[in-house]
């Protein structure tokens, strides 16, 4: 039996690099970046924080963040991840970063948000939840190093209402 669907890495009539391509019908499967949305979410003078629970990067602590899903806006998503992750109800107060990261197929989109009670627990890719004062930051075990670029944008800019996001 013939292999069918798009199989062929070929450049289509067009375009200008290599696409997997149905040699039958000549569907392009378009292979694009993934977006992964998330936020830097406080109380008071607090970080909320979360220890993953699965990989990449198990146990170690991270904003809440992850994928962006189909039919939900980037603050949506961002918003969402905080329920997820963390079991908290933040409100968004604007885009704080976007982080391109081409080797990875990856652009990060981080908001600054507000939680809008006191109340969190881990959720079920979280080992722990925590909200944590600066100093306290587990900074020596933090998953990725757009925790620590977002981390320390949004205290340069806190208390700021109008500020560019930050970019990468």
């Amino acid at each position: 039996m013939k292999p069918s669907g798009p199989v062929l890495r070929t450049i289509p009539e067009g375009d200008d690099r290599e696409r997997l391509v149905c040699g039958d019908c000549g569907f392009v499967h378009y292979e694009n970046p993934k977006i992964i949305v998330g936020a830097v979410c406080t109380w008071g003078d607090r970080y909320l924080m979360v220890k993953r629970a699965i990989e990449p990067r198990q146990g170690t602590w991270t904003m809440p963040i992850g994928y962006m899903e189909l039919g939900e806006t980037t603050d949506q998503g961002a918003l969402r991840e905080v329920w997820e992750e963390a079991r908290a109800v933040a409100e968004v107060d604007g885009l704080l970063a976007v982080f391109s990261f081409p080797q990875i197929s990856q652009v990060h989109m981080i908001y600054r948000a507000r939680m809008t009670s006191p109340d969190f627990a881990a959720g079920p890719e979280s080992l722990e939840a925590g909200l944590f004062t600066w100093d306290d930051i587990p900074w020596d075990h933090l998953a990725y190093p757009n925790v620590r670029m977002a981390l320390d944008y949004e205290r340069r800019v806190k208390g700021q209402s109008a500020f560019p996001p930050i970019g990468l």
